[in-house]
């Protein structure tokens, strides 16, 4: 005669599973994906004004990097190491070379708000200039990043880390002129203020194939 075993009771299995589930859901931590604040380019107006145009390439810090992890620079092959110096350079124009950005006065720029009803902008600009003073030269310069679709991953971070070292130390830089303090050794207003003077004012555009 077969011995009979015992069946195991299965009507609780789902309500089980179902509960393992929840506490994987609860317990389990995910990893979460961190970016990089950037501001986009705008979107090209088709015009024939050559004169908009030159005004343009003189403010703007062409940054590429191609496949190969090369930077070309407005055109020009350029090493990592000297592309903090060489953005710097570029948004100080201490020199006001025709060639580099033009530079627009907080006090302009706070008009140039009003005549476009933009009062929280004005209100910006007049809170720097109670700190700054109205005089200040503010930069015109945008650097513009693009990256070609084959460029690697670690170069990209490096190049991105070099272009924003290069506005923490303008800042840095001005703040010890005229407070004799590191930037963040200021106070909250001071550095608002010093923010709305240098703008972190990077562009980045959609990668695509570069030689």
């Amino acid at each position: 005669m077969a011995r009979k075993f015992p069946e195991i009771p299965s009507a609780s299995m789902a309500d089980i599973a179902f509960m393992l589930l929840i506490f994987f859901l609860v317990a389990t931590t995910m990893d979460m994906d961190r970016g990089l604040s950037r501001r986009l380019p705008p979107i090209p107006v088709d015009t024939e004004d050559t004169t908009i145009i030159d005004i343009h390439r003189r403010n703007a810090f062409v940054v590429l990097i191609n496949k190969h992890d090369q930077l070309l620079v407005n055109g020009d092959y350029m090493q990592l190491g000297i592309l903090r110096e060489k953005t710097k350079e570029f948004v100080l124009n201490t020199a006001n070379k025709k060639s580099l950005p033009e530079k627009e006065s907080l006090s302009f720029l706070k008009e140039k708000s009003l005549k476009k009803e933009d009062i929280k902008g004005a209100n910006k600009f007049q809170f720097a200039i109670d700190i700054l003073g109205e005089d200040y030269q503010r930069s015109k310069g945008i650097v513009s990043l693009q990256n070609d679709r084959g460029t690697s991953y670690k170069i990209y971070i490096e190049v991105q880390n070099e272009l924003v070292a290069a506005f923490n130390e303008l800042r840095d830089e001005y703040s010890m002129r005229k407070f004799s303090k590191e930037y963040e050794d200021l106070t909250e207003e001071q550095q608002t203020a010093i923010k709305t003077a240098i703008p972190q004012a990077i562009s980045e555009a959609e990668p695509k194939n570069i030689k």
